[in-house]
């Protein structure tokens, strides 16, 4: 017998290089730092030795990925708050410059808060 995978992980280069071309989804900074900062929440895939699938990510840069991954100085809500912000952003913007990969699907907006 074999199980269904649980969670359909998608994994794009394509899409990890484009988020290095914006700017930091949370600051605006645009220091040659940005990258993707995948989603820490269980719902995006994140498991215990697994990162959450690629098309949960956001442009950020290593200040603001530190403080969402290390930061102490916010609750979890808020560093949820801060990633899904960063993450609306960075769909948007990415789309909108013609720099999400057309072999990736975009997320379905309800899954985007």
């Amino acid at each position: 017998m074999t199980s269904a995978p649980k969670f359909a992980y998608i994994r794009s280069k394509a899409l990890l290089t484009a988020c290095r071309e914006i700017p930091c989804q949370h600051c605006g900074v645009a220091d040659g730092t940005v990258c993707a900062a995948h989603s820490n929440q269980a719902r995006h895939g994140k498991g215990r030795s697994i990162k959450a699938s690629d098309i949960y990510v956001a442009s950020l840069c290593t200040k603001c990925h530190a403080d969402l991954d290390q930061g102490a100085q916010m609750s979890r809500e808020e560093r949820a708050g801060m990633w899904d912000n960063a993450h609306r952003n960075t769909v948007r913007t990415l789309v909108k410059r013609g720099l999400w990969p057309l072999t990736v699907p975009v997320p379905d907006s309800r899954r985007l808060t």
